[in-house]
């Protein structure tokens, strides 16, 4: 899940300070992975559900029932999308299915999921279950859980009570219990790493050397490429060599299926030109290697009659390095035990204006409508509090004056002097909106505070051997202050167990906060010349608009498992006996 770049850093990856240069080299990555969304890549895991039931209701007056379950997806407006159904199970009331029901999970989004179970009539069962129609079948009972709080569990096996409330059964009472079993695909475990680097690369700007970086695609059924990866915009460089890239099995079915590999040259403007592309099946890649053979980019031909006909370039690709091996997932530690903690920081600067007023990004609306803060925590909390079984959240104000106090740039929500957290989602908004009544909006705003109080948290969970990841999310309505202090402040947590989401709400130009965001190919420098260990930290302000449907919090929340994983390998913290 999450960037196909490793964490190691390759051959001639500088460290780059705060700066013009390092501004320009984290736009350019920041565009090509916009670009790599806008063409349809996305993380995810296939997950194969195992379904068994106990004690269903008996329908039945002369026989036992003979069950089956259709399994939905239930989207935000309520409609279910049926994913897939299991065999049915002839004359049993604790039926343990064959059939897998397969999809996709995405760490970022919720998956409501909706089981139903149905008694097939005997008149039926030479019909295919894919053919029955359920309206004419006996309802048994329904479940609904999150695919979260399966893949949470231990083992990743959760027991739902069945319900029938909503239909009229003769036995109501033995509405019986449905078991949800999660496993990865075996597929998402088999990695395979890779080192490319180019020779001799055309010159396609003007002024300057090209910035290059590569695109892999996988090729689709109806013979579309579907991108599963990109690696970073190398800078003014007509021989480069990139990090490493990471693919698994999953992501492209085979190690002889074809894959598309493109090299782009980055532009501002979005339009990267090609500069060429080879096809290769990873198992042609690992050859390549092999002989240390470099293959020629091609481009389709401009003069050519027939589309088919493709120009060959001088430019070479070269495979430097392929490993292939098992790794443990990210599902795999949570599964295991580690557990995902979320913090919340809520900007309380003047800027935002007198909460009493409607035109105030604090104004608590009567009619229960969220504000832009409320949208951001509720949306970022109903997934991450899954992965948190205290549900216990730390929570902090900054850039208020409490009663008969200074200015505070960290001080706790729920009024405590010692105890931050709160109790559940719910327990941060009414902390949020008690705290409105009793602090004074001020400022400025300043970020090194609030980072420095995350990372002793994580730090001291670290030193007490507890198995988890803390996320703190920071809701801003403009620009920090405290640069330098904010940026020693990310170093220093890019060592624990630590990501900081940032969103910037409100009409503010959040252009000078850009800097925040690591994941761009950039590195930032401490006061003392050190830079980050890994990527801890994104930004993205809230009017900034998505393709296919993702929210801004969805696309933050994406990078999380990726640096979860970084931070897994870097430690090298064995979470799994």
């Amino acid at each position: 899940m999450g960037n196909c770049c490793s964490d190691e850093v390759g051959h001639g990856a500088g460290r780059h300070s705060v700066g013009p240069a390092a501004s320009v080299a984290e736009a350019a990555s920041a565009a090509a992975d916009r670009f790599l969304r806008s063409r349809g890549a996305g993380a995810s895991t296939q997950i194969e559900l195992s379904l068994s039931a106990s004690i269903l209701g008996d329908q039945e007056y002369f026989s036992k029932s003979n069950p089956m379950v259709i399994v939905y997806s239930k989207s935000n407006d309520g409609a279910l999308e049926e994913i897939g159904r299991t065999e049915v199970i002839l004359n049993s009331l604790n039926p343990s299915w064959n059939a897998k029901i397969n999809l996709q999970y995405q760490f970022e989004v919720l998956q409501p999921l909706v089981f139903q179970i149905f008694d097939i009539d005997p008149q039926f069962h030479d019909v295919s279950e894919k053919m029955l129609k359920l309206e004419e079948q006996q309802f048994l009972g329904e479940a609904i859980c999150n695919l979260s709080e399966v893949i949470t569990k231990q083992n990743r096996l959760l027991t739902l009570k069945l319900g029938v409330s909503e239909h009229n059964l003769p036995n109501p009472s033995k509405s019986g219990e449905l078991t949800v079993e999660a496993e990865e695909s075996a597929g998402s475990k088999a990695l395979m790493e890779m080192v490319f680097h180019c020779s001799d690369l055309e010159i396609k700007d003007l002024l300057s050397k090209s910035d290059p970086f590569l695109l892999i695609s996988r090729i689709s059924e109806n013979g579309t490429p579907v991108p599963i990866c990109k690696t970073e915009v190398r800078k003014n460089d007509l021989n480069p060599k990139w990090k490493p890239v990471i693919l698994n099995l999953q992501q492209i079915g085979s190690k002889e299926n074809p894959l598309i590999i493109e090299c782009f040259n980055f532009s501002s403007n979005g339009k990267h030109d090609l500069v060429g592309k080879i096809v290769k099946s990873v198992a042609e890649l690992e050859n390549m290697y092999h002989s240390q053979d470099g293959e020629n980019f091609f481009v389709p031909a401009s003069t050519a009659h027939d589309c088919h006909s493709k120009e060959v370039l001088k430019s070479q690709v070269f495979v430097e390095k392929y490993l292939e091996n098992n790794r443990h997932t990210f599902l795999d530690y949570i599964s295991a035990g580690c557990q995902m903690n979320l913090m919340v920081a809520i900007d309380y600067t003047a800027s935002n204006g007198n909460p009493r007023l409607p035109d105030s990004l604090h104004y608590i609306d009567p009619s229960g409508r969220p504000n832009a803060y409320q949208r951001v925590i509720l949306e970022i909390g109903d997934v991450l509090q899954y992965y948190d079984p205290a549900k216990r959240f730390p929570s902090w104000g900054y850039g208020a004056r409490p009663i008969d106090g200074p200015v505070s740039h960290c001080f706790n929500l729920n009024g405590s002097t010692y105890q931050p957290e709160v109790e559940g989602i719910q327990g941060i908004m009414s902390a949020y909106i008690s705290a409105l009544r009793n602090v004074s909006l001020a400022g400025p705003t300043l970020f090194g505070p609030l980072i420095s109080t995350a990372t002793a948290i994580a730090s001291q969970s670290l030193t007490n051997n507890q198995q988890k990841y803390f996320i703190l999310l920071i809701v801003t309505d403009g620009v920090v202050t405290d640069f330098q202090e904010t940026i020693d402040a990310i170093i220093k947590a890019s060592d624990f167990p630590l990501s900081i989401v940032v969103v910037g709400v409100g009409g503010a130009d959040f252009k000078e906060m850009e800097f925040l965001d690591l994941n761009k190919g950039g590195r930032l420098e401490s006061s003392t010349g050190r830079v980050a260990s890994r990527d801890v930290i994104q930004f993205a302000p809230m009017k900034d608009v998505h393709g296919a449907g993702i929210s801004v919090v969805q696309s933050l929340l994406a990078e999380i498992p990726g640096q979860f994983m970084t931070y897994m390998r870097t430690r090298e913290t064995q979470a799994i006996s």
